[in-house]
Formats: C-alpha cells, structure tokens, sequence
C-alpha cells in the first residue's frame, strides 16, 4: 500500500505507541486523586504540557488539551460569541467545517458572519479581510493553511490587521501545525487549533492554544479539569502521545520539511508536464510541503479513485471530513474551478516515509488509467 492521504490522518509513530503503553497497564491513575501514584500521573501531563507549548513557543499555562481540531475551533468560536452576544464574526469562504457549521450554528442564533472569498490560488488578501471588520466585529478566524488545496494563509498580517482594529484572532492549524513555522510569541494570535492525528499521534487529542490575557470562558462544566475550562478526566495516554508526536515533529522539522517539498515538487513536475489538461491547484510557493491537489479535465474523480486503490494507492477526493457529503467542493467553488476540474479533482498529501520510487509509480499509474478513462 502507499498512503498519500496524510492530510485526512497519520499512522501513529512506534515511539509514540510506546510513550503510551504505561499509561494503559502501570500509570493509569486518575490525575485528580490525591495520593502519590496520581500525582506522578499529573506531572507527567504538565510535562506534556510543557513539550506541546514549546512547539509554537508559547507558555505552559496557554495550552488546553481538548479532543481534536473539531473541538477547538467550536470552543474558540463559542467563547468569542459567549462573550459579546450579537457580534460579528469574519472568516473565509475555505475554512474546515468545524468553522463553517459552527459559524452557520451562531448566524441561526443571531451572530452577523461575513465571508471573505480568496483569490484564485486560495489566498484570502489581508485587504479583504480589513474591508469586512464593522464597528461590532468580535473575532477574525482564518486557517493557517487550508486542508484540501494546501494554501498557507498570511496569518501573521491577519493577526496584527486584528490587533490594530482591538479584535480577538483565532486561527484553524490542524494542517499547519509542525509543518510550517507557528511561533506565537511573534505573532499575536489569540487562539490556535491544533490536532494530534495530523503529526503521527493518536486520534481523539488536541489542545486550543488559548493567549494570556485573552477571553477565557468554560466550554465544559465538571470536575475543573484544564482551569475549570474544559472538564472531564484527563486522557493522559493520549496527552503523552500527542506531546512526543510533536517533540518527534519539531525536531525533525529543517530535513523532513525539505525532503517533502522537493518530492512534493518532483511529483507536481510530472502530473503537469506528462499528464495532457492537468492542473495543480493553490499556490505554487505558498503552501503546505506534503499537499498537491490536482485537476484533472474529463475525469470522474471518484471513480479514478476506486481505479487507483485497486492499485494500492490511498488518495481522496478532498476533505476526508466532507467526503461522504458527495457535494461539489466548497474551496474549489471559492476559487472559481469548473465543474468539470471539480469533479476530477484528487488530493495527494505525502509524509517522509514515501519514497521517489514511490511516487514513480504513482504517477505512471495515473497516467495509465486516466489514458484509459478519457479514450473509453
């Protein structure tokens, strides 16, 4: 099998699987016991902790752990509108659907969204976004990079246009985080999402990177775990795996982020010069190191999918999230696709572990089988 769909998730890495093993069978107190076989326990989550914050340069006491990328773009978006009842919210035309139904949820509930529509490329221009904020705007939640097309957003000008207007910025990293530079020290971003099965960790764990100073408002009522914010015992196998995902990930950065761009680069190169009405869409420079997402003219997508997985080949259609929807993609509508490269559209999203060789024969089985869908 070669998997070439990192972008929807990632194997867990062995020693991740193995940082986990005791908190199953010897360390599996429960955190908020008072006695000395929990309080180990509950060292070793501020540990965590303090490994998670020092993937994006912030402080310990700034990391929530929540249970994914889902969870912290609805907590983020929820605490913003908690907080200023009847606010405006600006986003983008491209956001996950964590944001989109969230922000669709508060628009039923009286909250004034706007959505800011990207370029061709998928970049959303920093003048649109200043354009949409009115006197009432609360919140500016752009992602960091966009999970279908693979487009890097210019977060750091969107977190200083929100400073400069007093509003609150929450950015969606589920994609970006560990695969681009993210370093909330020098950017003011109030709020992060992030995702602990995007970077060869367990699924089911995340944390909101939540700004000292910024709006800190309950999402979960219970026991008071996380500051009271975010109740419920801790999954201390998951918050361990997730933090040695990221340490793996950061201190790999320079050579598995190169060594992905330029076989990300060698495979563009091929589609496009080998492979007649093909076209790559995002940004050719600005966007994630493992992603292409190709167009392919006169092609059922789903179907050449189907020829590609009898072949060993794990790809998608786009969103892993939306995938069951069957809809025509909403980035691909936002940057102005035809109906025809919509529906012969693949995304490819690589990890160090594959091989040129690999790649190789991806590519020549694409062109075999999209020869043999066009002629017949």
């Amino acid at each position: 099998m070669i998997y070439m769909d990192n972008a929807a998730t990632t194997p867990v890495r062995y020693e991740v699987v193995e940082a986990m093993k005791p908190y199953y069978r010897y360390k599996y107190a429960n955190p908020s016991g008072v006695y000395s076989f929990s309080k180990q326990v509950r060292k070793d989550i501020e540990k965590a902790r303090t490994q998670l914050a020092q993937s994006i340069h912030a402080n310990p006491e700034e990391i929530y752990i929540t249970s994914g990328g889902t969870e912290s773009d609805n907590w983020a978006l929820k605490m913003v509108a908690q907080a200023h009842r009847g606010g405006h919210i600006v986003t983008s035309e491209i956001e996950h659907a964590a944001i989109r139904n969230t922000c669709s949820y508060l628009q039923q509930n009286g909250y004034q969204i706007t959505y800011v529509k990207p370029d061709h490329n998928g970049i959303v221009r920093i003048e649109s976004v200043r354009k949409a904020i009115r006197p009432n705007t609360c919140c500016i939640s752009i992602m960091a990079a966009n999970n279908e097309i693979g487009t890097v957003e210019p977060i750091d000008e969107m977190a200083l246009l929100a400073k400069e207007y007093g509003v609150l910025f929450h950015t969606d990293a589920v994609q970006a985080y560990t695969n681009i530079p993210l370093n909330v020290s020098e950017i003011p971003i109030d709020f992060m999402s992030t995702s602990s099965h995007k970077i060869q960790g367990p699924k089911g764990i995340g944390f909101l990177y939540i700004r000292k100073g910024a709006l800190t408002l309950p999402f979960v009522h219970g026991g008071g775990q996380e500051n009271g914010l975010r109740s419920g015992t801790e999954n201390v196998p998951g918050i361990v795996g997730f933090a040695t995902a990221a340490q793996i990930a950061t201190k790999t950065f320079q050579n598995r982020i190169s060594y992905e761009i330029w076989l990300r680069n060698y495979m563009i190169r091929r589609v496009l010069k080998e492979i007649p009405d093909s076209i790559l869409h995002g940004d050719m420079e600005k966007r994630l190191p493992n992603n292409m997402s190709f167009g392919f003219d006169h092609i059922e997508g789903a179907t050449l999918l189907a020829m590609l997985d009898e072949q060993g080949i794990c790809a998608s259609a786009g969103s892993a999230c939306s995938a069951k929807s069957h809809k025509s993609s909403h980035v691909l509508q936002a940057i102005g696709a035809s109906e025809n490269i919509m529906r012969g559209t693949l995304r490819f999203t690589i990890s160090e572990h594959i091989t040129k060789r690999e790649i190789d024969y991806v590519v020549d089985c694409l062109k075999k089988d999209i020869y043999q869908l066009r002629k017949g």
